[in-house]
């Protein structure tokens, strides 16, 4: 019983951090039925600045080396990658994929592997090919409860996930801004037609998911501190399955994918299967695409051909 609450808890940790980088996704899914690959790499671009930020902010405060672990410091560097990765949402929108909304699909989608090839090749020009260690931005501490060991890392990553998946939900389904957000999601030439500003509600859904991917990034930096400027390939990748498993277009879908694939993937990780843990998320997208493509929360719409 212990092993497997133990599982369970690392499991839903890493899912809270998929579940991130899934939203984003399935947000910008859901407006321009557009698969945005570059994503994974956004959640990359957030790890570096948290990074890079944790050396900026040592030189701003006169600390020699790295910086003093503090929550002042945390919350300053989580901003910051924010900032960084919602300006660079913005950008992306606007300059790779806006000149490209009435083109054929297939364009769109080349160009959102062209835009992650530039972020990962670009980004072993720019930080260097060689593995850096993220900074400790607060103290670790082992907490025991019940004969279950964690990390005081493991309960931030779920709390600060949990908090910003509710802000989202909060956005989304209680705010003006969602409710333009959810009627260009469901028909994008009405919702013009009827005076929503399309192009403020497309950017604003890719700055609002960049944000995410760079909070997954301090988080999986927090948690998994080696990173490097490939890192973001696999966990994308399992984030994109988590999406498609929860229903592709749908926020609570997203959310609920994310901390099953993560659960899933503790559990194979430690059985005696434990080889075949990055494997597992590709299983389960073929097995939802033969039974349930629509996904676990999606809905099935039938298009005239």
């Amino acid at each position: 019983m212990q092993t497997i609450l133990q599982n369970l808890l690392n499991g839903i940790a890493a899912g809270a951090i998929y579940a991130l980088i899934a939203l984003g996704y399935t947000m910008v899914y859901g407006i321009l039925k557009l698969i945005n690959f570059a994503h994974g790499d956004v959640f990359m671009l957030g790890s570096f600045m948290g990074f890079y930020g944790a050396r900026w902010y040592a030189a701003a405060t006169h600390q020699p080396g790295a910086p003093s672990p503090s929550w002042a410091m945390a919350a300053v560097i989580l901003l910051f990658a924010m900032v960084v990765c919602g300006t660079f949402g913005y950008l992306n929108e606007r300059i790779a994929y806006r000149p490209l909304r009435y083109a054929p699909r297939i364009a769109s989608l080349i160009t959102a592997i062209g835009v992650s090839f530039f972020l990962e090749y670009g980004g072993q020009f720019v930080f260097g090919p060689d593995p850096k260690f993220f900074p400790t931005l607060v103290d670790k501490h082992l907490i025991s409860a019940g004969g279950i060991t964690t990390t005081n890392y493991q309960l931030i990553v779920l709390v600060v996930a949990l908090i910003f998946m509710a802000l989202l939900q909060y956005i989304v389904y209680g705010t003006r801004f969602g409710r333009a957000m959810r009627a260009v999601s469901f028909n994008f030439e009405t919702a013009s037609l009827m005076g929503i500003p399309t192009d403020r509600i497309v950017s604003f859904t890719f700055v609002l998911g960049s944000v995410l991917a760079a909070v997954a990034g301090i988080l999986y930096g927090l948690a998994y501190p080696k990173i490097d400027p490939l890192m973001g390939v696999m966990p994308g990748l399992k984030a994109f399955v988590a999406a498609v498993l929860g229903g592709i277009g749908s926020v609570p879908g997203a959310m609920v994918g994310g901390l099953l694939i993560g659960v899933i993937e503790a559990f194979v990780g430690g059985s005696q299967f434990s080889n075949y843990r990055d494997a597992i998320a590709f299983v389960i997208l073929i097995v939802i695409l033969l039974f349930r493509p629509s996904g676990l929360f999606g809905k099935y719409q039938a298009e005239k051909v």
